[in-house]
């Protein structure tokens, strides 16, 4: 796996499941050398180092392509209910989810593990280790966190 630890903020989750930040144009074939199968990307197309042809960029590597496009100032409850529905949709896969700089990623993939039964500890650990929400961002991930029953950040 070190082949990636270059990709801007890139986060090992598990052997299916791995964040980061913009990947560059090159890093899709190590991506799927390295066993991923599905690449999620939450940033809009006008993010920074946004890569316009990212499609077909990963199509072209034999990988799947979601695009949800997030607004970082403003997430709703419907970008995270659509990225919870593909990666469920993925299960099995390998995943690899990217935003601009992994921040909205390691928010919703948080949630998703802690949706899924995951160690409250061990996933707030993975998140922190990328950023600790403030504003707007706390306040989503709270929302979400008071609908699971957990107790907020």
């Amino acid at each position: 796996m070190n082949t990636l630890n270059h990709i801007l903020n890139f986060l090992r989750i598990d052997d299916r499941l791995a964040t980061s930040g913009m990947p560059k144009p090159d890093d899709f074939a190590a991506l799927r050398q390295a066993g991923f199968d599905v690449v999620i990307n939450l940033a809009l197309p006008t993010s920074d180092n946004a890569l316009p042809n990212e499609g077909e960029l990963v199509s072209a590597q034999g990988m799947t392509y979601v695009h949800i496009p997030v607004k970082f100032d403003t997430p709703q409850p419907a970008d995270f209910e659509r990225f919870t529905r593909v990666m469920d949709a993925c299960a099995g896969q390998g995943v690899f989810v990217h935003c601009a700089l992994n921040l909205r990623v390691s928010a919703f993939v948080f949630l998703h593990r802690l949706r899924h039964g995951a160690d409250r500890a061990t996933a707030e650990s993975d998140l922190t280790k990328i950023w600790k929400p403030d504003g707007v961002w706390r306040g989503f991930v709270n929302a979400q966190l008071a609908k699971l029953g957990q107790s907020p950040l």
